[in-house]
């Protein structure tokens, strides 16, 4: 590592203990708790549950407290805590149609069967700070919209939010309207194949969709808005409609071998996005309207939104549409948007890298000394040494 840094493993605890004590910060200031964190810092701990690949509220908000909030070093410490536990096989694919609603919107469909459900949403708030949030003894919130928030009071896998009064029953999916006319792609024929697993197999490419759409769940959420927002202004031609945004809880369903049924494990929160997208049809197929699709754990609307955008671009191949934008390129998208990948490529940039730069800095010198030779060359004039550079470089200029 750093040979010039004294001390070695001394030097090492030393740095540990210094950012432990960052971390807690100020001792006269109550320290925040893991409870605290998980109902109260929700967008945060769905993102890391979601980029970090692990359905667990506790787990997720532990690791922000442990990153001091850093996001992507708590999705970090996720996946890590992820690969050691035991892998019992796979869940029965959820069901996004039976999904109790908390928020469900269609810019497509004025009157949609089912309503529009606006939900806990920041769509119509002001931005503006609010510096009651500051109080350090808010006013008590009112006995009617109070929800209860001990532990023996929440159920499911991770301790998902608790049930409210405002959660309305499964209603129809906005796409089924469409293809009930014909007007839209219909859904993959093969679902019953297994999916690929990107935590065990390496990625390839061409990938199948199952694979993108699992690399893409586990994407930066702020590379794949970044994707989405490009291919709305024409970096991809991409021209979409947000057919559907729904968030509600799905029931979890395993079937153990000893069984031969399901069993429900439980419920988790999701976000799930389809995007409606024109398609000027091809030689076996007539214009009809095609799909992008997004889904993430816990309210991550921006990101099931940008993922939807980013999976309908990165299908330009099997549309037969043409390759000429970035968020349509697979191994551009797939090779950059993991975050923790990412980060690790970069950050070993801090590693020493003194045999490297030794030799680069002396082929820079040679070079030096060969330009320096050619000045002379031309201009007439010696150049004995490099500081003599920049006197021939105004010599040769005159």
């Amino acid at each position: 590592m750093y040979v010039a840094v004294k001390g070695g493993e001394a030097a090492i605890k030393a740095a540990h203990e210094l950012l432990a004590r960052e971390r807690r910060g100020d001792p006269a200031v109550p320290e925040m708790s893991v409870d605290q964190i998980r109902e109260q810092l929700s967008g945060a701990v769905d993102r890391v549950m979601g980029e970090g690949s692990l359905y667990d509220r506790d787990i997720a908000a532990l690791a922000i407290k442990q990153a001091r909030g850093d996001l992507i070093e708590a999705i970090f410490l996720v996946r890590a805590f992820r690969t050691t536990l035991p892998r019992f096989g796979s869940s029965v694919p959820i069901d996004t149609a039976a999904m109790t609603i908390r928020r469900r919107i269609s810019a497509t469909f004025k009157d949609v069967p089912g309503g529009q459900v606006l939900g806990d949403t920041f769509d119509y708030t002001h931005r503006l700070l609010d510096p009651a949030l500051a109080d350090q003894h808010p006013p008590p919130t009112s006995a009617t919209n109070a929800q209860p928030s001990t532990p023996t009071q929440q159920q499911g896998l991770g301790n998902p939010p608790k049930p409210a009064d405002h959660a309305t029953p499964n209603v129809p999916r906005v796409a089924s309207m469409l293809r009930a006319e014909g007007l839209i792609e219909p859904l993959p024929s093969d679902t019953d194949a297994p999916p690929a697993d990107l935590t065990r197999e390496a990625m390839g490419f061409p990938a199948p969709r199952d694979l993108r759409l699992q690399a893409l769940a586990r994407g930066d959420e702020g590379f794949l808005l970044a994707l989405g927002y490009s291919t709305q202004r024409g970096y991809g031609r991409n021209h979409p409609f947000a057919g559907e945004i729904r968030r509600g809880e799905v029931e979890l369903s395993f079937i153990p071998e000893e069984l031969g049924f399901p069993v429900v494990l439980g419920e988790i929160t999701v976000t799930e996005c389809e995007m409606v997208n024109q398609f000027k049809g091809s030689a076996t197929e007539g214009p009809q309207f095609t799909r992008g699709y997004g889904l993430a754990f816990g309210a991550c609307e921006r990101k099931a939104m940008s993922m939807a955008l980013v999976d309908r671009a990165l299908r330009a191949d099997e549309l037969g549409e043409e390759v000429v934008a970035p968020a349509q390129d697979q191994e551009f998208v797939l090779s950059h948007s993991d975050n923790v990948q990412a980060t690790g490529f970069v950050e070993h940039l801090k590693l020493p890298h003194y045999v490297d730069f030794q030799a680069e800095l002396s082929l820079i010198r040679k070079l030096r000394t060969e330009h320096a030779a050619r000045l002379a060359a031309t201009s007439g004039c010696a150049v004995d040494s490099d500081t003599d550079l920049a006197r021939g470089s105004k010599l040769a200029a005159e």
